[in-house]
């Protein structure tokens, strides 16, 4: 496929609580357009709160997909995350309309926009097992920093207490004899990738963090979270150990006090946001960065109509 040939894609990044939905929901409309989740905590049905997943309201706005395909105990790899997002992208393709994707799992976004050929692993239960088994032992995090010491540009990519990534990263080390991310080979991008990043001072976005958080905790968090351990998922899996989730699971289990697991909870998404920096740099070439404010979207619809004349 030569290069003019391919078809658009639309890329929106950004830290958590910049303002993406607001801003792809309002570009998608104006271009007939539809929105494809690069997020992994809004694969999960039955976690709204914590993952301040886009309201149906806004669903019926746009269409959204890859939002509520999974339940909280099935594992999504980073292998099944890239396929079913090239299906649901070549599937908008087809309906003629535009496809937006937008999120802020530096992973996803990149398998996608640079053809990443992901290394295929048969699973060896045995090795799992003992993976989890040694993770018991000294913890996530504790496990996470074994793997920074074989390979510190995978771990640096994972987060600390992403369980399932870290265990998947060893698998492979072990298995192939190679680094991980040695392994994980770029191929030419199968669309035409035109990538905008929604940006806010540090201050504000901050700010809006708190806000966030202040809003999920009083729209139910708390409960959100006690019915899904009442419903018999583990909090071990590895969607509940996403943020928002495991904090207030070691509220529920008596381990932390609930203030301290609201400090915990804006201090870790703090973490996060700077972690998110690693994959969307302010300086990547490749990234156009609009400032949010009242004009961004308008600024962006006028870069979009422009960048899709060049290409026709």
């Amino acid at each position: 496929m030569t290069h003019k040939s391919k078809l658009p894609l639309i890329v929106i990044v950004g830290p958590t609580a910049a303002g993406k939905t607001a801003v792809s929901i309002d570009l998608a409309q104006r271009f007939d357009g539809e929105i494809v989740s690069a997020d992994s905590c809004l694969l999960y049905r039955g976690m709204d709160i914590g993952t301040a997943k886009p309201t149906k309201d806004e669903r019926l706005c746009v269409p959204h997909h890859l939002i509520d395909v999974a339940a909280p105990d099935e594992s999504w790899s980073l292998g099944i995350y890239q396929r079913e997002a090239y299906h649901a992208i070549d599937a908008i393709h087809r309906r003629a309309k535009l496809p937006f994707l937008v999120g802020g799992t530096g992973q996803y976004i990149r398998s996608i926009i640079e053809g990443w050929q992901i290394p295929s692993q048969e699973p060896d239960l045995d090795l799992r097992n003992a993976l989890i088994s040694w993770s018991e032992d000294i913890g996530a995090e504790g496990l996470h920093e074994r793997l920074s010491r074989l390979d510190p540009e995978a771990a640096n990519r994972i987060e600390p207490r992403n369980l399932r990534r870290t265990v998947r990263a060893f698998e492979v080390i072990i298995k192939k004899g190679k680094r991980f991310s040695e392994l994980r080979s770029k191929q030419i991008c199968r669309y035409r990738v035109k990538i905008m990043g929604v940006q806010r001072s540090r201050e504000d976005l901050f700010g809006r963090v708190d806000q966030r958080i202040e809003q999920m905790l009083d729209g139910g968090l708390v409960d959100e979270v006690r019915g899904l351990l009442n419903s018999g998922y583990s909090p071990k899996l590895s969607s509940m150990s996403a943020i928002g989730y495991r904090e207030i699971i070691q509220y529920l289990q008596g381990e932390i006090t609930y203030d301290e697991a609201v400090i915990l909870l804006k201090r870790n998404t703090r973490i996060l946001v700077r972690r998110q920096a690693n994959w969307f740099k302010p300086d990547d070439p490749y990234i156009t960065w609009f400032l949010a404010n009242e004009q961004i979207v308008d600024e962006m619809e006028v870069l979009i109509r422009r960048w899709l004349g060049e290409i026709k």
